[in-house]
């Protein structure tokens, strides 16, 4: 008999529990990191569009290296979590990400704009693999725990955008040039990612194909048939275009569309930063005091509202204030719409990873849209297009609302991981 199985060899609940708390805070300092990383070269982005000497119209087709890396990861992040587990594809990611920051760097320090495209193509890989595994062991975790994790590890995201955005608007004010600073966040981040990765265990996330003839992979429902999955990529969609227009186009859009300075325009995106890290440590709160449609419909409607008093208002302090309303809008939008997918029915992997490849579609036509439109109109009139969407999400936030339950232990079937023994299914969101 293997020693495993032994009851004097079982470990016992406390160190248990604390192998499970160092893995969640492992998780919360990846999301952190890749908060820092994203947000150190958006805050730069004026003093590297002007290195570059680029147009906004080019600045877009530059940010469009990030969307295809975004695409590209998001597409085989399910093949390789499915094979390999959730420790491999996460430590690649990040890895990917700390070098692409320097990346970015060097282009700037050369003036190449191929370069810092290539650089956003890696972090885009990075973040698209990355970030879906540190998820699937965010929902491993939930599992565990029966306790809410992916809003807190969104909002851990958010914090470090904060941070970092704050270190960018510092170095931006002191005239620092972006090579130099973002070398050092590559280091800063590397060495966070050497503590972090430890902490998280191999084997999450695999998953043996069944042969070719087993009637349960004949019969695996095609998930983009569910209309009501479908709608929850609208809001998916919808909300990730309003996050990331701000984090690809927001100093630009104060600093050409209000007259801001860039360290002005760094300092507004730090504030929509910190309304994103807000609304997303607080999601907990009112997940559990309202249902999901609602807390989706009311950040969709609060995304709205600050979109429109940014375009449409000439004032710029006004401008910059609603930046908050437009950052807790966008806060909540895409974790919540994830989970709401893993719980619209069976096939949990196959639902989310639909779902967050519809958003990344926002990720991949949204930087060379909005600066196409940016070149001929202006960044303000082309943030219309995310207002429609967003506007769009309200409509569709309905079905985020309704919640399929899980199979308990002793269950036929196959499962996801959830309902085994000894471990509680997660907490059912009220409709």
């Amino acid at each position: 008999m293997p020693v495993l199985h032994c009851p004097q060899h079982r470990r016992s609940p406390s160190l248990t529990d604390r192998a499970v708390r160092r893995r969640r805070r492992a998780l919360y300092l990846f999301f952190f990191l890749n908060g820092i990383a994203m947000s150190s070269w958006v805050t730069r982005t004026p003093d590297i569009r002007d290195r570059l000497g680029v147009s906004t119209g080019q600045m877009g087709l530059v940010l469009f290296g990030l969307s295809v890396g975004s695409m590209t990861g998001i597409l085989c992040s399910g093949r390789l979590v499915s094979r390999f587990g959730t420790r491999p594809v996460t430590a690649l990611g990040t890895l990917l990400i700390t070098a692409s920051v320097a990346v970015v760097g060097a282009g700037s320090a050369l003036a190449s704009a191929p370069l810092v495209t290539a650089g956003l193509c890696l972090f885009g890989v990075g973040v698209g693999a990355g970030e879906v595994a540190i998820n699937v062991d965010g929902a491993d975790v939930e599992r565990i725990t029966g306790t809410a994790v992916l809003p807190t590890l969104h909002g851990c995201f958010s914090l470090g955008t904060v941070v970092g955005g704050i270190a960018g608007m510092a170095a931006t004010a002191a005239a620092f040039p972006a090579h130099w600073h973002l070398l050092a966040v590559a280091v800063v981040t590397t060495a966070i990612f050497a503590y972090a990765i430890g902490a998280v265990p191999a084997g999450t996330g695999i998953r043996a194909a069944p042969p070719s003839s087993d009637p349960a992979r004949r019969s695996r429902p095609r998930v983009w048939r569910d209309r009501r999955l479908l709608m929850i990529g609208v809001v998916v969609l919808a909300m990730a275009l309003a996050e990331g227009a701000a984090n690809d186009w927001l100093p630009l859009l104060m600093v050409d569309g209000h007259g801001l300075d860039a360290a002005a325009g760094s300092l507004v995106y730090v504030g929509f930063a910190a309304a994103m890290t807000l609304g997303r440590f607080s999601g907990t709160f009112f997940l559990g005091r309202y249902s999901r449609a609602t807390v989706v419909r009311a950040s969709a409607v609060s995304g709205a509202v600050g979109l429109c008093l940014v375009i449409f208002s000439d004032h710029a302090v006004v401008a910059a204030a609603a930046v908050l309303f437009w950052g807790l809008g966008a806060s909540l939008g895409f974790p919540v719409a994830l989970s709401a997918a893993g719980d619209s029915g069976p096939d949990e992997t196959a639902r989310v990873g639909l779902v967050a490849t519809i958003g990344y579609i926002a990720f991949l036509v949204g930087p060379p849209t909005l600066g196409f439109l940016g070149d001929h109109y202006g960044l303000r009139p082309a943030m219309l297009v995310v207002l429609a969407f967003v506007a769009t999400a309200v409509l569709a936030a309905p079905a985020a609302g309704t919640r399929v339950p899980r199979r308990r232990t002793g269950d036929a079937g196959p499962g996801t991981g959830a309902g085994q023994a000894g471990v509680p299914d997660p907490p059912v969101l009220r409709r």
